[in-house]
């Protein structure tokens, strides 16, 4: 035999141990299944029946109670909460908030606001069903329900109560199949299991009417769409109208099964009790294509139901293995991806010309092209993983960790052409590579098989930047290589590079696998990119440029597209939520506006139009399910929850994004409490005593990727305060407190004041005693004056005169008296005491002066005055002033004047003036005006009045005598109302 032959022959040797050894028969795992089992919270044996509640919640059923999932925690419902029998087929949520469970074979129950309630405190939901579990047709808040088998009445459960219609069906010992009822038109559809007809009965009229159909049982309804099958064919039929059936599909299928329903979207979904589920994708409604054969998922799994939610997730329910979830995304990825058997760990991936080239975690790899995937096996006995890959056409070159193979398409064969372990193949001219490994860095020609060592320490990548210079890294350094001389010179010290790419002119950017990205030109780095910039890892794997300005980034958390814009940066994240096989990603190929990216779990293959169409915001708000204040729990959260001050308050919280596979925080802040916002991944919100008022919790959820919702979820609440910290006690008590301190404070200065008053009256007692002491004195000097002259005129012997001045005299006595007794007088009576006395000075002096008083149009003589104040001054004036003149007539004017509010008084004579007095006469002192000064400092300490006294001696200006004035401030007299 030659070599040809026995190389043919050791190649399909090959193969056919790959097949049997290594290959899988079937893959039944998708890619991007999440499981959901008792590790998670859900502890069942056996999962039945799931549902999704209006708010979005998913309940299911199974043998251990009710389970709700909110994506990230299960609450269970079981016999403590109120279940009295544990095993629950399937739950009906209502639009009012209620669940309705159906139990096996015990009493029906129901879920409202956190409390289950059953027969124990309603009397309507003892279980009628003995046999099968009821089918339930849903209308709003009212349910339909009756037997499957041969029904003897319908019930019909609302507002808490379940209430009975017989039906009068002569079933005659045969078993009737009651698999719908049409509540609009009050038809119950019933069916033989042999029988090749329907029979709808009106439960209102009693009347039967045959509707020809098929063979076949009836297995689901839904929309006016009924499916039977035999066991041999699957047949669609459409209700048309009440008593009219048309067949639409008709489809051969053999096998037993365990379940089927029809989905939100008219799609029919079978599960088999060998295994796995069929699954028909399109649409029953639509009759011009016939039904395509169907995908089969799980075959190695037993799958009691099947369900489709709100946002096209897919979710499972399986026996012994709780359920498993499937993104929308993965999902749509995996039923519309050509490749159905690709679920290899992928090590790397390349490109050339129209062929994409992988290479696995073993010893083998895969070509893609045209749709499909042809595998490569190199070596069926080596586990080693692939390191890299190099296509040129015919050619293709594998590192392994451990050997470098040679593999020609061509000619179908492999062969190792270097051992030593490479981790990398860069390519460097048009026949050679570079090739990194733990000897250093060499070339190797593929034409001539011979390589050439550039770098003697151990290299994992490299980068030609101009003809004679290489970028070439190692575990920790990142060095310039001269090719001629061989020589290197450290460039960036401390990056392990992971990958090297020139994106630009000039610009290279490196991936690291501590530091994320670095950019950098031929001298120093330009930037960095971590994940504070929105990268998913700093541990970068791999860089894949699809633009000069654009890039992809390869981790094991996924793959980032980065958009440069001068400095600024546009970073998208991409996940085994958006569709990826798997987040561990080992590299990326991009083709036009398609990417084929590497995962752990096999080839994605994505449009990036549609991956960069991912929304900014989810679409979904947070619910909160109750609020705790103190030891009060508010599930009905319609009206605003209160509690008593100080309080813990906790929220009970659920963002149902279930895409995000439980990767969800929650975004807070407390209005009224605090306005910074908090960020937590606990679906508890505890507030730790609350101070009393009013608040408003605002919650943003936070999905996948950092994703938001789109509006916040408020919630306003009120934490009432004890009587004794309520406003008005506290407004009650400071009244209180200010009234006791301004009592106290008012009793302190009051006592002050009295005692102050007692001292003004005793100092006023005083004055007035001194006051009346000097009145006193007045009245006997003022006699004493008079007596002298009398006196004189006696030694005169002038008794005329004297009588007439003893007539004068008796009458000044009497006014003397008599305003020596007061302490004010008005201005019009001081005028007429100052005549009188005057007169008799001039009576005395026999017509040595004359005297003239008047007053200002401004004054008022009913004006009071001081009394007995001007008489001492006018005394004076006539004994020092007036008496001694020779040579001229005295004379005396007396002046009342009134200028701002002042009231002045001047008394004025020409007589020698002060300054021309004797020594002796200088230095006697009037008795009188010593007393009115006297006087005034005591009016002044006693009436608190200002009363000023100036002396001018007239020489000064020229002229002669003395002027004396007196200036009053203005004086309220509260007995006679008069001024000054």
């Amino acid at each position: 035999m030659n070599t040809s032959k026995k190389e043919k022959i050791s190649t399909k040797i090959n193969i056919l141990l790959f097949i049997l050894f290594f290959s899988p028969l079937y893959v039944s795992q998708i890619p991007g299944l999440i499981n959901y089992n008792e590790s998670d919270g859900l502890i069942c044996s056996y999962t039945y029946r799931m549902k999704q509640d209006y708010n979005g919640f998913m309940w299911i059923g199974t043998d251990n109670g009710l389970f709700r999932f909110d994506g990230k925690e299960f609450k269970q419902y079981g016999r403590k909460e109120g279940l009295k029998n544990i095993e629950v087929i399937t739950s009906e949520p209502l639009p009012n908030g209620e669940i309705f469970i159906v139990p096996f074979l015990n009493d029906f129950t129901y879920l409202k606001n956190g409390k289950i309630m059953n027969s124990n405190f309603n009397k309507y939901l003892s279980n009628p069903f003995s046999s099968y579990v009821p089918v339930i047709t849903p209308n709003g808040n009212k349910l339909y329900l009756h037997s499957l088998r041969d029904p003897k009445d319908i019930f019909i459960y609302e507002n808490e109560q379940l209430k009975r219609y017989p039906i009068f069906i002569d079933y005659k010992d045969r078993f009737l199949r009651a698999f719908k009822f049409d509540y609009l038109t009050n038809t119950l559809y019933l069916k033989g299991d042999r029988d090749n007809y329907i029979i709808a009965y009106n439960v209102i009229t009693k009347k039967q009417e045959i509707i020809q159909a098929s063979k076949g049982e009836p297995i689901y309804e839904k929309n006016n769409l009924i499916v039977f099958y035999n066991e041999k064919t699957l047949e669609v039929y459409q209700l048309q109208d009440v008593t009219h059936l048309k067949k639409i599909h008709s489809y051969p299928l053999t096998g037993k099964l365990i379940n089927s329903i029809i989905d939100k979207n008219n799609k029919l979904w079978l599960s088999m009790a060998n295994g796995g589920v069929l699954y028909f994708n399109q649409s029953l409604l639509d009759e011009s294509k016939t039904l395509a054969p169907p995908i089969t998922l799980l075959k190695d799994q037993v799958i009691h139901y099947v369900f489709v939610d709100k946002d096209d997730n897919v979710w499972f329910s399986l026996r012994n293995k709780g359920i498993s979830f499937i993104s929308k995304a993965f999902f749509a990825n995996y039923i519309n991806l050509p490749l159905k058997s690709n679920s290899e760990y992928i090590k790397t991936i390349t490109k050339d010309h129209d062929q994409i080239v992988i290479g696995y975690d073993r010893a083998a790899g895969a070509i893609y092209k045209n749709g499909k995937l042809k595998d490569i096996v190199l070596d069926p006995s080596d586990k080693t993983e692939n390191r890299a890959v190099y296509a040129d056409k015919n050619i293709l070159l594998f590192a392994l960790s451990s050997k470098l193979f040679l593999y020609d398409i061509s000619k179908n064969k492999s062969d190792i052409i270097i051992g030593g372990g490479p981790k990398n193949i860069i390519p460097y001219t048009g026949n050679s590579i570079l090739i990194c490994n733990s000897s250093g860095l060499f070339i190797y020609n593929l034409n001539s098989k011979k390589s050439d060592y550039l770098f003697t320490k151990r290299t994992y990548n490299a980068l030609p930047y101009t003809q004679d210079s290489i970028f070439v890294g190692d575990f920790s350094n990142l060095y310039k290589l001269d090719v001629k001389t061989k020589k290197t010179a450290l460039f960036l010290k401390g990056y392990y590079f992971t990958d090297i790419k020139k994106l630009n002119n000039n610009l290279y950017i490196g991936a690291t696998n501590t530091n994320g990205i670095v950019l950098f030109n031929n001298k120093r780095i330009l930037q960095k990119i971590s994940e504070s910039d929105g990268l998913l890892s700093h541990q970068v794997k791999r860089i894949d440029i699809e633009t000069p300005t654009t890039f992809w980034a390869s981790t094991n958390y996924g793959i980032s597209r980065i958009k440069l814009n001068g400095k600024d940066l546009k970073i998208n994240n991409f996940t085994q939520i958006d569709g990826l096989p798997s987040n561990v990603v080992a590299g990326s190929v991009i083709k036009n506006d398609s990417i084929f990216i590497g995962t752990s779990k096999g080839l994605g293959i994505f449009s990036i139009k549609k991956l960069l169409a991912q929304k900014k915001f989810i679409n979904k708000k947070v619910i909160i399910n109750s609020v705790k204040i103190g030891n009060n729990e508010y599930f009905d959260l319609t009206k605003k929850p209160e509690g008593s001050t100080p309080d813990d308050v906790v929220f009970n919280l659920s963002f149902l994004d279930y895409a995000s596979q439980g990767k969800i925080n929650y975004k807070y802040k407390v209005a009224g409490l605090s306005d910074e916002w908090q960020v937590s991944n606990s679906p508890k919100i505890i507030l730790n005593s609350v101070p009393p008022g009013k608040y408003v919790l605002k919650v943003f959820g936070l999905g996948y990727n950092g994703k938001q919702s789109q509006t916040s979820t408020d919630l306003a609440f009120e934490i009432k305060p004890h009587f004794w910290q309520t406003w008005w006690f506290k407004l009650a008590l400071t009244l209180v407190t200010l009234g006791i301190l301004f009592t106290v404070i008012n009793f302190y200065f009051q006592k002050r004041r009295n005692k102050k008053l007692e001292t003004l009256n005793y100092e006023k007692k005083i004055a007035e005693l001194e006051l009346q002491a000097i009145k006193a004195q007045i009245n006997p000097h003022f006699i004493y004056n008079c007596l002298n002259s009398i006196q004189f005129l006696l030694y005169k012997k002038d008794y005329l005169e004297t009588e007439n001045y003893l007539e004068t005299f008796s009458q000044m006595i009497r006014k003397t008296l008599h305003y020596s007794e007061k302490t004010f007088m008005p201005i019009r009576e001081e005028i007429e005491y100052l005549s009188l006395y005057l007169n008799m000075e001039k009576l005395r002096l026999k017509d040595l002066f004359d005297y003239k008083i008047s007053t200002s149009e401004k004054v008022n003589k009913n004006w009071v005055i001081p009394s007995l104040l001007i008489q001492p001054f006018v005394e004076n004036a006539i004994k020092h002033g007036i008496s001694s003149l020779k040579d001229r007539k005295g004379c005396i004017e007396v002046y009342f004047d009134h200028t701002d509010s002042t009231l002045s008084i001047t008394i004025e004579d020409n007589g020698v003036g002060i300054g021309n007095l004797s020594k002796s006469m200088a230095k006697e002192d009037s008795f009188g005006v010593k007393l009115s000064q006297k006087r005034i400092e005591t009016f002044k300490q006693l009436f608190e009045t200002s009363i000023i006294l100036e002396i001018k001696d007239l020489s000064e200006y020229q002229q002669q005598g003395t002027q004396i004035k007196l200036y009053i401030t203005p004086y309220e007299n509260k007995n006679t109302g008069l001024h000054h």
